[in-house]
């Protein structure tokens, strides 16, 4: 099992063995998602926003910014 120290300042060195295992860089970022009080799972944060194109398809019709504000305006006053 790989350990780190944190230092004074809340900074963690993570050791070498789990930045190969997760394909970390110099520059990289991380995430610390929890999955339960007291349990993280540290995950590589690594994709470039533009690998999400394409997850959420187009709507069957084109929508209208007036269409828009409508939807907004009504979800707004059904939050009240």
């Amino acid at each position: 099992m790989a350990t780190a120290t944190l230092t004074t300042k809340g900074q963690i060195t993570i050791p070498a063995s789990v930045r190969v295992a997760l394909g970390l860089a110099s520059g990289d970022r991380v995430e610390f998602v929890q999955l339960e009080p007291g349990h993280f799972e540290l995950v590589a944060a690594t994709q470039p926003v533009a690998s999400l194109k394409g997850m959420v398809g187009k709507p069957a019709k084109p929508v209208s910014l007036a269409d828009m504000n409508a939807a907004i305006a009504k979800r707004g006053a059904a939050s009240r």
